[in-house]
């Protein structure tokens, strides 16, 4: 584990496991880099460097007034894709990491990234408007924005049920995996969740999804109820240039966390990696 300071003066943390080719995780709001635990004792057991970092404004990294935003979260991946020197990097980003990874490669390009990986990511467009029917009213995102700002807390507890799919019948999260959901939520600042809700929803990742040259796997599950198939993975490996999209048939947004949802995921993630 450790810290890098970036050229605003944000201290951004990160974790650092394994030797070999490197991987590097990007996790959804409003977690950190622990939500990706599972996935990065799986790759470094297996051989590869596994690399997560704390968002601005989330877990333990520095919590700026201003900076959160999708620009300035891509170049703090810069900053520690360079510090720690990581080339031939896969990218993994859920969720909102999703548009974070789509977004670095928009702006730094491919030099240090061989594959990317998004899973359940927002790109290209959450927000419904008339060129993007698919996406999701703005209503929606005000809601989260009322949520956050304010019983954050209960908002969280409520938001785990429909992020890991516990509200169908039948069912795997346990209550430990929702609880973990809110302890992580609960380390991001007001400031940074809230700001954060508009780059999730509003920012139009089209031009960056086009800007990919490096093999591209794309996960989804038909049954998220956070960031719609339709809107995004469907959209996207549209865009990306011979793209690969898997659905994964009644998977939610959390199902990487989730008993044969994460297990499928951890072997087409190192069939992957290995190819």
């Amino acid at each position: 584990m450790g810290t890098l300071t970036t050229t605003d003066g944000t201290e951004i943390f990160y974790k650092d496991w394994g030797t070999g080719r490197p991987v590097v995780f990007s996790h959804g709001w409003p977690l950190n880099a622990d939500a990706w635990d599972d996935q990065m004792h799986l790759v470094a057991a297996h051989g590869y460097r596994a690399v997560a970092h704390d968002r601005r404004g989330h877990g333990r990294s520095g919590q700026p007034w201003q900076g959160n935003d999708m620009d300035t979260y891509a170049d703090d991946l810069a900053q520690l894709m360079e510090a720690l020197d990581l080339r031939d990097a896969a990218l993994v980003g859920h969720s909102t990491g999703g548009g974070e990874v789509t977004r670095y490669i928009g702006r730094h390009g491919t030099g240090r990234v061989a594959k990317a990986v998004l899973l359940g990511a927002v790109p290209p467009l959450m927000l419904k408007t008339e060129a993007n029917p698919e996406g999701l009213p703005r209503e929606v995102f005000d809601g989260i924005r009322a949520g956050v700002a304010g019983d954050r807390s209960q908002f969280y507890k409520d938001l785990s049920e429909t992020f890991y799919g516990a509200n169908r019948s039948g069912a795997a999260v346990s209550q430990g995996i929702r609880d973990a959901f809110w302890m992580w939520s609960m380390q991001v600042g007001l400031k940074g969740a809230f700001d954060c809700v508009k780059e999730f929803s509003e920012t139009d990742f089209t031009e960056d999804l086009k800007r990919f040259d490096v093999p591209t796997l794309i996960i989804h599950g038909d049954d998220d109820q956070i960031v719609p198939l339709v809107a995004a993975g469907q959209k996207s490996a549209k865009l990306v240039p011979d793209a690969t999209l898997k659905i994964y048939p009644g998977a939610p947004h959390g199902l990487s966390a989730i008993g044969s949802y994460k297990d499928d995921f951890h072997a087409d993630l190192l069939a992957f990696l290995k190819s």
